[in-house]
């Protein structure tokens, strides 16, 4: 019936939906602001969780201020020091912060993610038993900077799109 009538609609079961409709759910809020609360929210369980022991390795024993020499890691798989647990705590805080509005929160996901790339880059270009190697980083660590700057810049590209077709 729709394209009968020479118009291109997004569909639900058969039902229209309107630009308004896909891109803001029941609450009212926009896609985007949703997705930026989640992100914070998992950053700030990250930064919780990175001082609880059996989730995190070595602890006690392995957990330093800041750089390499700690042997303390998240899920035993990502080095993680008092200094990353803070970074992740500011991240979420930030990312719950910006979720309030839809451009403050696209500029989070999207800058964000600029900035896990970096960080991605940094990690494969420093040796991981130098000073630079501050933050700490190994090699899991480089391959989820790298997942969390495409998956944060991709959020922030599409779940901030509207649809411009009329309906």
């Amino acid at each position: 019936m729709w394209a009968a009538a020479g118009t291109s609609l997004w569909s639900l079961g058969g039902i229209p939906l309107s630009a308004t409709a896909r891109s803001v759910n029941t609450t009212g809020r926009p896609l985007i602001c949703l997705v930026a609360t989640a992100v914070g929210a998992v950053f700030l369980l990250t930064a919780v969780l990175g001082f609880v022991p059996g989730i995190t390795t070595n602890l006690y024993d392995g957990l330093e201020l800041a750089g390499h020499d700690g042997n303390a890691k998240l899920l035993g798989l990502f080095e993680v020091s008092v200094l990353l647990n803070i970074v992740h705590g500011l991240y979420g805080v930030a990312g719950l912060a910006m979720a309030r509005t839809a451009a403050s929160a696209r500029t989070y996901l999207i800058g964000g993610g600029v900035i896990y790339l970096v960080l991605w880059i940094y990690g494969l270009i420093i040796d991981q038993t130098s000073d630079a190697n501050f933050v700490p980083l190994n090699d899991a660590d480089n391959w989820l900077h790298l997942g969390l700057g495409v998956g944060m810049i991709a959020l922030g590209l599409v779940s901030g799109r509207t649809d411009s077709r009329r309906t």
